[in-house]
This record gives C-alpha cells, sequence and structure tokens, in this order.
C-alpha cells in the first residue's frame, strides 16, 4: 500500500469509475474474442496473459486509491463486476472497504467471502470496528473473530456490541490516551513521543485518577504553548464535555455541532473514563441517519443496493405501494361521489388537481420541518401547539394569497366569479388540511415510538388528495350546482 493516497473530488471518482469499468469491459472484450478462437494455437496461454494483463493493471489502479473510494466504486458498479474487482482488492484493506460501503453492498461483498477470509479481514480491525461489521457477519466467524483477540480486546468488543445501534455506545472507541493530574507536562510529552503516531482526530489527552476517574482535559493546543515543568492538574481544563454510553448518538451528534468538538470523553455512570467519541464517527452516523430519513419519507424501510436482484427490491418497496394504492382508490372514490358535478360543471375536472398538488407540496414542506425540529429534540408537548398554530396561520395567509390567486385565474377562464371564490376557498381548507395534518403525523408517530419520517410523504399525500377533492367537489357541489 503506496505511503500516501490521494483524496479525491466527485468528478475524480467519477474519472476513476469510467476508468474501471473500461478495464473491465476490455477485459470482457479480449476474453470473449480469445473464446471464439476455438482452434488457435495456445489459446489456453493466451487467455491467461491477457486476462493477468487488464487484471494487474485494475489491481494497480486499486491500490492507489482510499478504502472510501473503493467503496465508492464498488457501490457502483452491477453485482457480477463489483466482485470482479472486489477480488483484486488486497486482503489486508479488506475490512477497512468493508466499513466503508453501503450494509446492502456489504451484504453481497461479504456473501462472496469464505470464513477464512473474512476472519483476516477482521484482523486489521480495531474492535469498535468490529463491532459495527458484527450485524452482517456469519455467526461462527463472529466466534472466531472472539476467539482471535487478545483478552482486553475481546472485553472492549463485547462491550462496543452491547449498546444499541443509536447510542453513544456504538459510536466509541477505546483509542483514547490519558495521563495523570500529578505528573509534568514533559512527562506527558514524552509519553506521546513513544507513540508511532497519535489515534485519528486526538485533539486532546484525557486527565484521569488512579481509578480511572476523568479529571479533566488537555487539550494538545494547550500542551505545545505551556511551560513544560507545569503540572498537567494547572494546565487542565475542567469546563468539558462528557458523554455516556447510553445516551442518544442523535444528542451526541448534537453537541459536536453546538461546541465545534473533535472528539469527546465517554464515562461510566460513575465518572470512570471508558472510551471516546471522534468527529469522524458523529459525521458517519449522521449521514446514515439523513439517509435513512430520506429513505423512510419515500416509504423504503432500508437501504437498497442500486443493482440488488428484482425480488429484494421488490420486498423492501412494496408496504408503502401497497399503502399508497389503498389511498389512491379513496381518493378516486372522493372523485366519483361527485361524478354528476363534473359531468355538469367539466371546469371541476381541470381544476381540482390544482387544489390537491399544492396541497400536498405544502404538507411536504410542513413535515419536513417538523421531522427536523424532532431529531434536533426541539419540539416538546408545548412546542408542538405553538408549532401548530403557527402553521395553520401560513396555511391561512398562503390559501388567501395563492388562493386568490388562482381563483382569479379560473374567473378569467371559466368567467364564473363563484367558481373563483370556490377555488380561493378549497385552497385555503386544503392548506389548513395539509398543516395539520404535517403537524400531526410526525408527533403523533414519535410519541407511539415510530420513526416520524417512515412514510411521511405518502401519508400527507393521501391526506392532501382525497381531503383536496372533497373538500374542492363538496364546495363547488352546494355553491355551484
Amino acid at each position: 500500500m503506496p505511503e500516501t493516497i490521494e483524496r479525491k473530488e466527485l468528478e475524480d471518482l467519477q474519472e476513476d469509475l469510467r476508468e474501471v469499468q473500461e478495464l473491465l469491459r476490455r477485459q470482457q472484450l479480449v476474453e470473449g474474442l480469445v473464446e471464439r478462437q476455438e482452434r488457435m494455437a495456445n489459446r489456453e496461454l493466451v487467455e491467461q496473459l491477457v486476462h493477468r494483463q487488464h487484471l494487474a493493471e485494475l489491481g494497480r489502479k486499486l491500490e492507489g486509491m482510499h478504502p472510501a473510494d473503493i467503496a465508492y466504486i464498488l457501490e457502483a458498479l452491477p453485482l457480477d463486476e463489483r466482485l470482479a474487482v472486489w477480488e483484486l482488492v488486497k486482503a489486508d484493506r479488506d475490512g477497512e472497504i468493508l466499513l466503508e460501503v453501503s450494509d446492502a453492498v456489504r451484504e453481497t461483498l461479504i456473501r462472496s467471502m469464505d470464513s477464512h477470509e473474512l476472519l483476516a479481514a477482521a484482523e486489521h480491525l480495531d474492535a469498535d470496528e468490529i463491532a459495527d461489521l458484527a450485524p452482517d457477519l456469519p455467526a461462527d466467524v463472529l466466534q472466531g473473530v472472539f476467539r482471535s483477540l487478545p483478552v482486553e480486546e475481546r472485553e472492549e468488543l463485547r462491550a462496543a456490541m452491547s449498546y444499541p445501534e443509536d447510542s453513544v455506545g456504538a459510536l466509541m472507541d477505546f483509542e483514547e490516551i490519558s495521563v495523570r493530574e500529578d505528573v509534568t507536562l514533559e512527562v506527558v510529552t514524552r509519553y506521546l513521543r513513544r507513540f508511532e503516531e497519535l489515534p485519528d482526530h486526538t485533539d486532546q489527552v484525557f486527565v484521569v485518577d488512579r481509578d480511572e476517574q476523568l479529571k479533566g482535559v488537555l487539550p494538545i493546543s494547550k500542551l505545545v504553548v505551556t511551560d513544560l515543568d507545569a503540572l498537567v492538574r494547572d494546565a487542565m481544563v475542567t469546563d468539558y464535555v462528557a458523554l455516556y454510553p447510553d445516551d442518544k448518538a442523535q444528542d451526541a451528534a448534537q453537541a459536536f455541532e453546538r461546541y465545534d468538538l473533535v472528539s469527546a470523553a465517554v464515562i461510566s455512570s460513575k465518572g470512570k473514563l471508558i472510551g471516546r467519541v471522534t468527529v469522524n464517527a458523529v459525521v458517519d452516523f449522521i449521514r446514515a441517519r439523513s439517509e435513512a430519513q430520506q429513505l423512510a419519507k419515500g416509504g423504503l424501510r432500508e437501504g437498497e443496493d442500486v443493482f440488488a436482484p428484482v425480488w429484494q427490491s421488490v420486498k423492501n418497496r412494496w408496504t408503502w405501494l401497497a399503502i399508497n394504492m389503498v389511498t389512491a382508490f379513496i381518493a378516486s372514490r372522493v372523485i366519483g361521489l361527485f361524478e354528476g358535478s363534473i359531468e355538469k360543471l367539466v371546469a371541476l375536472a381541470a381544476l381540482m388537481p390544482i387544489v390537491a398538488g399544492i396541497g400536498g407540496n405544502a404538507g411536504n414542506q410542513t413535515i419536513t420541518m417538523i421531522v427536523r425540529a424532532l431529531a434536533l429534540g426541539q419540539v416538546g408537548d408545548e412546542q408542538s401547539r405553538q408549532l401548530l398554530r403557527k402553521e395553520l396561520g401560513v396555511a391561512v395567509v398562503n390559501g388567501l394569497i395563492w388562493g386568490g390567486v388562482l381563483g382569479l385565474v379560473a374567473y378569467w377562464l371559466y368567467g364564473s366569479m363563484p367558481l373563483g371564490l370556490v377555488m380561493t376557498a378549497a385552497m385555503t381548507l386544503n392548506l389548513l388540511l395539509a398543516a395539520l395534518a404535517g403537524v400531526l403525523i410526525p408527533v403523533v408517530r414519535m410519541r407511539l415510538g415510530f420513526d416520524p419520517a417512515l412514510g411521511s410523504s405518502v401519508m400527507i399525500t393521501a391526506f392532501t388528495d382525497s381531503g383536496g377533492f372533497l373538500i374542492f367537489l363538496g364546495l363547488a357541489t352546494i355553491f355551484l350546482l
């Protein structure tokens, strides 16, 4: 592995992807030509040489790439090409790359590996990293990993696996550096120089007593500029952020954002230092959570491999498609109730999608904002009521403004002032319905213990479509016919 690996922009990664695909295409093309020349002398030798040439070039390409960049390449390739590239990755990098790829792609890669390969991949990882892979590893492999670890790392792995996925304990690593408060900074400096390199994102050293109780932190920046004869207790900072392993990972993410943290200590309920959380783990958590919320809004239960088999994709998507079909059927029956009205005034058929569409858009705006506020812990009982009043107010104003505009358009197109007024009233009422549903759907789901984002766009569309049709066609039937 080269000493330095270039970190690349998205455009560079896309260029790398094209190069990898081109090398794979050339290999397949030449192999196909050789395969067709059945009577060629030394056919097997020629095929072997060509095969090795392209694989060697592809292997050199992968060797110079960062594990995260290789993960990007693997996720963008169909399954057969992905496995061909995966075979060329050096064994000592397998574990790092498995940590970088998405869960769905990781499953396909792990299924292609035997127990010995998986054990070898895990050997190059720390305990907290193995814990991230543990849910996807076969039971016999996981047992083998446990047996291969030193006693201390084995206990660290058990501890890491004992915490829920959305807790601080799941983000925690055990590479913290601690010192005593009664030594000088010169001693600390000599101690740090014994390391070949400091753990990633080491911006502070944790100060503990003989019982490993956390007393403070010593920022590296302060260590560098303070007199080396000073004691640690005189230079350390006692105003620090500490987390507990059972804290929510979302709370830790908010703390890192609010206080611009690079790392934070993780302590037990008795104040004992047990690990740390670093900004890279928090960023990974935020990215994964954001992706999950985006998928959940569309009714997808989990991340899906773009090149997954058809049936696997169907299983991931069918639930909310079925719900959507039911809600669409309900909306169609609402329209069916007013078939007579639509036959008498054809303009209703042209105008009712506008009312439903704008209501759906407004509802999605509201629900997106509320889901974000819930994720940040900004919405309690009192805040929910305030938000509801505020969103209803916004709906009234928007309804009167844009409903008025559409009412004028309807009057201009059809020459009917009553139709324009019905359009304005229907738009205002549907926006009120959208605001009500946009606040209540995620809040109620949160209180019931469900993901507030899951299927939110499907549900809000159902409310605004059925409600919009009912309101508009109902008002038109009452006042126009």
